[in-house]
């Protein structure tokens, strides 16, 4: 049974980028006409009166500032206007941002989702209002409960079942998995599918003060380590959480964690390298900003509903000492 749910997921990860490639082909022929039909943006073309908006939960962190930056260069690379604003995981300030979006002239609208209910009215407003809306980064399951035609992004229970593979491998027993946003259902998902494939025993654990307190995560995770001899793996879901907390408290204790994590940082990246780290979940959040901008733009610019009714995955990819090297390459670029 394992191995055959390993090899579905294989299977729909390459449906998954077969999908992204048609569609970066389909932007690069619209971009071939534009090119010789209108001026560029910053002339005053046809492109520059497209204003795509793009409101998520996310703060400038290391993560989000990556989706960021894909997003603004897809709005480059069409010439056409972004406005990206996070949220810091306010979700009442999410739900006005798309509001303020609808009134302010948004033609297209991404969102991420990790607390739907609370952004659900606010996006079917904009669906009411002819808005075009896709979900980005966290939404899968609900994207079309949001009135979105597709979701982009990776299904957080495929990623944790992957992790939990990779713990199994590692020759992990018992898996503690630290949860900083109580209210983000992504992040429960990641726990639930690792709890899926994992061998051993899997402890999911509130981690209340999040990104917000790293010493207190940290002081947090030590004290579950000293109350538990046997937990020996932490499945860290935020690459700042892996290093500035579960290798922290690793190190206090002597513990010697087997630690993975999802997303990456620059800081992660280093302890994958050093081996103190085992492995990074990366979802890839620029193509997450990318491919949800240009999937808007074709459907206002040539009414275009890519994904048929599915999410679009960007992952979940795997980034280990095999090939730490290069991604470390292309996250000093600002890409990864």
């Amino acid at each position: 049974m394992v191995g055959s749910n390993k090899q579905l997921t294989k299977e729909r990860h390459y449906m998954s980028w077969k999908k992204i490639s048609v569609i970066a082909a389909v932007a690069s022929l619209s971009l071939a006409g534009c090119a010789a039909t209108s001026e560029p943006a910053a002339e005053g073309g046809d492109n520059s009166a497209i204003k795509i908006c793009v409101y998520t939960h996310g703060d400038g962190g290391t993560f989000w500032s990556v989706a960021q930056a894909g997003a603004e260069k897809a709005a480059a690379d069409l010439g056409i206007t972004v406005d990206y604003q996070g949220s810091t995981n306010d979700s009442a300030k999410q739900a006005s941002t798309i509001e303020a979006g609808i009134a302010g002239g948004c033609q297209g609208i991404a969102a991420s989702a990790p607390d739907p209910d609370a952004i659900k009215d606010a996006m079917l407003a904009a669906a009411d209002a002819g808005i075009p809306t896709v979900t980005m980064n966290s939404g899968s399951s609900v994207f079309k409960d949001l009135g979105a035609f597709t979701h982009v992004g990776q299904d957080e229970i495929v990623a944790g079942r992957e992790a939990g593979y990779r713990f199994n491998e590692l020759g992990a027993t018992k898996v503690l998995c630290p949860i900083q946003e109580a209210a983000n259902v992504g992040l429960t998902d990641r726990c639930k599918g690792l709890a899926e494939t994992f061998e051993g025993e899997t402890v999911d654990f509130n981690l209340d003060g999040g990104l917000a307190d790293l010493a207190g995560s940290a002081a947090k995770l030590q004290a579950a380590l000293e109350a538990d001899p046997a937990i020996d793996g932490i499945f860290a879901l935020n690459a700042d959480i892996a290093t500035g907390a579960a290798l922290v408290a690793s190190d206090a204790t002597g513990r010697g964690a087997i630690i993975g994590t999802v997303d990456m940082s620059a800081d992660a990246l280093q302890a994958i390298k050093d081996g103190t780290m085992a492995f990074a979940v990366d979802q890839q959040q620029y193509a997450q900003g990318y491919m949800s901008v240009v999937l808007l733009y074709l459907n206002i610019t040539n009414a275009h509903e890519l994904g048929g009714g599915l999410p679009i995955y960007t992952g979940p990819g795997f980034v280990t000492a095999d090939n730490v090297d290069k991604v470390m390459e292309l996250v000093a670029a600002g890409t990864r």
